[in-house]
C-alpha cells in the first residue's frame, strides 16, 4: 500500500495554463465537458453535456468537427484507443459505444436502458453516497463510467455508479471476465469511476468514495493501492507509467467511505505519480480562488498527449452550479483547461 508521499516535487513537471485554450465556434455550447481523450495526432475529443456532442479540437484549440449528439443519455466517459477508435460510456442508458474518429457507430456494448441487477435503488436515504443502495456485483451495465483499451485491443470497462465491477471485453465484445464487489477491501469498490491502462498492462482504477486508486494485473488480480489521493475520478499514463489524476471536490461536511466526514474543505485538484505512486507534482486546491486559471471547481477527466501537455475538464455545471451553488458566470468559464508542459 503506498499512503500518504511526502517526496520532493519534481522539476520536470512544471506546466502554463491555458484555461481559455478551447475555441469553439457559433452555436457550439455546453456546460459540462465530463471526458476528454486525445489521439494520435493529439487532437483533442470532449465529451460533453447540454447540448450532448463529441467536439473534436487541434492541439492549439481550432474547432474540427463535433458528432454523437442524441446518441447520450448521460455522457459520462471517453477514451481514445490505439487504434485512434473513439470510445464512450454512457451511464444514462448504462451502453458503452465505438465509433470511428469521425463519429462512424461500430459496436454498442450493454442493452440500451436496461441496467443489470445489482440490488441498487434510485433516490432514497443513503449516509455517504448512493453508491452505497448498491448490494451486490452484477452483470454488465448498471451506471457504467469510464474505460480503458490495451495495447492488445482488450477493453477494461469501469461500472461504477450502479455496480461495483471492472468488466473486460475482448476487441469484438465478447465478455472475458469480471471483477470486484462492494466494501473498502482489497478489489472491492464505492464507484470505481475511471480506470487506464499503463505501459507495462497494470490496470488502474480510481476507486471514487473510497479515496484510493487500486492497481491490478491484467487479469484482475490486486497488487497495490494508492491512498493520497481525494477522490479520484479519472487516471491518465504516460508511455514512461507517470499516472495524471483528476481529483473532485469535497465540501465540508460530505463523508468519505474511508475517511468519514470532512472538518473542513477539500478542494479539486490534480495530482501526478510516479509508476511506484510517489506524488511528483500536486496543484489546485484552492478554495479561496477556485475558478481562478490553474485551479478547479470539478475536475472530472483528464488526458495526456505526446508532448506531455494535459487537458483537464470539469463538470462544473453539474458538481459546481446545481450541487454546490458556485456562480454560474464562472463555472461556464471553468470546463476545459489545458496544462502547457514546459520545456
Amino acid at each position: 500500500m503506498r499512503g500518504d508521499t511526502t517526496a520532493p516535487l519534481a522539476d520536470d513537471f512544471r506546466y502554463d495554463v491555458d484555461a481559455r485554450w478551447e475555441k469553439p465556434p457559433a452555436g457550439i455550447s455546453h456546460r459540462d465537458v465530463s471526458a476528454v481523450g486525445t489521439d494520435s495526432r493529439d487532437r483533442v475529443y470532449l465529451l460533453t453535456r447540454y447540448d450532448p456532442n463529441v467536439l473534436v479540437y487541434e492541439p492549439d484549440g481550432t474547432f474540427v468537427t463535433a458528432w454523437g449528439g442524441d446518441t447520450f443519455t448521460g455522457p459520462h466517459g471517453l477514451t481514445v484507443a490505439p487504434d485512434d477508435s473513439v470510445w464512450t460510456v454512457d451511464n444514462g442508458d448504462h451502453t458503452v459505444r465505438k465509433f470511428t474518429p469521425d463519429g462512424k457507430p461500430l459496436l454498442t456494448l450493454g442493452h440500451p436502458g436496461q441496467p443489470s441487477d445489482t440490488g441498487r435503488t434510485a433516490g432514497g436515504g443513503f449516509v455517504i453516497h448512493n453508491v452505497e443502495t448498491v448490494l451486490r456485483p452484477g452483470q454488465p451495465f448498471n451506471g457504467c463510467t469510464n474505460l480503458a483499451v490495451n495495447s492488445a485491443g482488450r477493453v477494461y470497462v469501469a461500472d461504477g455508479y450502479g455496480n461495483c465491477r471492472v468488466h473486460v471485453f475482448s476487441p469484438e465484445g465478447e465478455l472475458i471476465t469480471s471483477w470486484g464487489a462492494v466494501g473498502i477491501g482489497a478489489g472491492e469498490f464505492h464507484l470505481p469511476h475511471g480506470i487506464a491502462v499503463g505501459p507495462d498492462d497494470r490496470v488502474h482504477v480510481c476507486d471514487r468514495e473510497n479515496d484510493r486508486i487500486q492497481v491490478f494485473d491484467p487479469d484482475g488480480r490486486y497488487l497495490t493501492e494508492w491512498t493520497d489521493v481525494q477522490r479520484p475520478c479519472h487516471i491518465a499514463i504516460d508511455p514512461d507509467g507517470y499516472s495524471y489524476v483528476a481529483e473532485l471536490w469535497r465540501p465540508k461536511g460530505k463523508g468519505s467511505f474511508t475517511h468519514g466526514f470532512m472538518r473542513e474543505d477539500y478542494p479539486g485538484r490534480v495530482t501526478i505519480f510516479d509508476r511506484d505512486g510517489y506524488i511528483v507534482a500536486r496543484w489546485g486546491a484552492s478554495t479561496v480562488s477556485r475558478t481562478a486559471p490553474g485551479n478547479f471547481i470539478a475536475p472530472h477527466g483528464i488526458a495526456v498527449d505526446s508532448r506531455g501537455d494535459l487537458y483537464v475538464c470539469e463538470v462544473s455545471y453539474t458538481f459546481g452550479v446545481k450541487a454546490n451553488g458556485v456562480d454560474p458566470a464562472e463555472a461556464a468559464a471553468h470546463q476545459i483547461q489545458k496544462f502547457i508542459r514546459r520545456t
